[in-house]
């Protein structure tokens, strides 16, 4: 049992780090058109960049197909169905937490202190910059000081890295 949770746990923690690379290095870069109405203002209930969540759950899907011994016969592989388990979980707290936590596309509420204002903060610096070029705060679950978080932005401004929108006070 606790293989299990341990496997679960982890595969949860991976997916942020993942997460974190993905949309640094592959979201803000050559998949930056599935990405980009996400930056910009829009009515629509769905975006291009949902489809990044289609993916997540292909790669939850596959793993717990290759757990399964209906799909995968005698090559299928136990740890298979857990790290599936913690993709899942990892994105059912995406969900929650960046589209409706920091985004508020399906409830609204500002937090006032504590981890969920450090998160929305954090994220509202991450949309603070024009176009896909330099950024901060590329996690979705874990935020860094907001503080810190806008230094940053002030040093890629001054470097010409970054277009930091005026508004966001970087």
């Amino acid at each position: 049992m606790w293989a299990i949770i341990a496997v679960v746990t982890a595969s949860v923690a991976g997916m942020e780090l993942l997460a974190w690379w993905a949309h640094k290095y592959v979201m803000h870069g050559w998949g930056w058109g599935w990405h980009r109405d996400h930056h910009e203002p829009h009515d629509n209930a769905l975006e291009k960049n949902d489809l990044y969540g289609i993916v997540g759950a292909a790669m939850s899907i596959s793993m717990f197909a290759l757990g399964s011994p209906l799909v995968a016969g005698d090559y299928a592989w136990e740890p298979a169905t857990w790290i599936g388990l913690g993709i899942l979980g990892y994105g059912i707290i995406y969900t929650l937490v960046h589209d409706g936590l920091v985004h508020q596309r399906y409830f609204r509420w500002v937090p006032k202190r504590g981890y969920a204002k450090r998160l929305v903060q954090a994220h509202k610096l991450h949309h603070a910059t024009i176009g896909k070029e330099g950024g901060v705060s590329f996690g979705f679950v874990i935020a860094r000081d907001p503080a810190k978080l806008k230094a940053e932005l002030k040093r890629q401004r001054q470097a010409g890295i970054a277009v930091v929108r005026e508004s966001a006070g970087a």
